[in-house]
């Protein structure tokens, strides 16, 4: 079977801390109230393979309607897409693409829903030649892939989405070309996803990372994740609009 290089395959393990930190980001409506629940207790969730099952984030409309998305070994030692549903009662499987194909790597490390019922997953797939972003829409009735941007070259992935309607959302994540992490947003206008142009402090030769993104309008977004200066990992956050 076909995985993604070794190094883009690092790459994406070693932002997994930050990914799940980033993922956990504004999972509950706006507005919320302080929370009330005074005990965590383990709630059973789908586990497709017997080789390897892991959610990387969770979205929540309602207390009958959630989302949590990550992935899991389909036996031949590639890893697929895996999109669970809590519907009040019980968390379910269902159906989610994998446009890598069963012998290459596909993830999802991002989820968010929207007041309209609707949910973006984002993460990564791998082609037979390289990483390329991965971006899933709920309609309401099925996950279909939405065409999403990918910078020429390298290895891009994305690990956070956050959504405020039907006609915005933003994600997040990384551009590996050349071994050099450059940060990548993507804006969802309604009709497409399309790159937009975002900082990198830590300059052409250094790590420059997202790995989260919150909103709660349109004009008020936020983008967490790292940079090196040369020297030293630092934070990063970027604010729009």
């Amino acid at each position: 079977m076909k995985h993604a290089p070794r190094s883009a395959a690092r790459t994406f393990r070693a932002l997994a801390a930050a990914l799940l930190a980033g993922a956990l980001i504004g999972i509950a409506p706006a507005g919320a109230s302080a929370s009330s629940c005074v005990s965590w207790t383990g709630v059973q969730s789908p586990n497709p393979s017997s080789d390897g099952n892991s959610l990387h984030s969770v979205a929540v409309l309602a207390s009958c309607n959630a989302w949590a998305v990550g992935g899991y070994f389909n036996g031949t030692g590639a890893e697929q897409t895996l999109i669970v549903h809590w519907n009040g009662s019980a968390w379910t499987q269902t159906a989610s693409p994998n446009p890598g194909g069963p012998s290459n790597d596909n993830i999802l490390v991002g989820v968010a829903v929207t007041p309209a019922r609707s949910a973006w997953a984002v993460g990564r797939y791998f082609n037979g030649n390289r990483t390329l972003t991965l971006i899933e829409h709920w309609n309401g009735t099925a996950w279909r892939q939405v065409a999403s941007p990918n910078p020429a070259g390298g290895s891009p992935v994305l690990s956070g989405v956050a959504a405020t309607s039907a006609r915005s959302a933003w994600a997040v994540g990384l551009s590996n070309t050349a071994h050099v992490l450059r940060t990548l947003i993507e804006h969802w206008n309604g009709t497409a996803w399309r790159r937009v142009a975002s900082p990198n402090p830590g300059g052409p030769s250094n790590e420059n990372v997202l790995s989260g993104v919150a909103a709660t309008s349109a004009t008020n977004i936020w983008a967490v994740g790292l940079y090196s200066n040369g020297t030293a990992t630092q934070t990063l956050a970027l604010h729009c609009c």
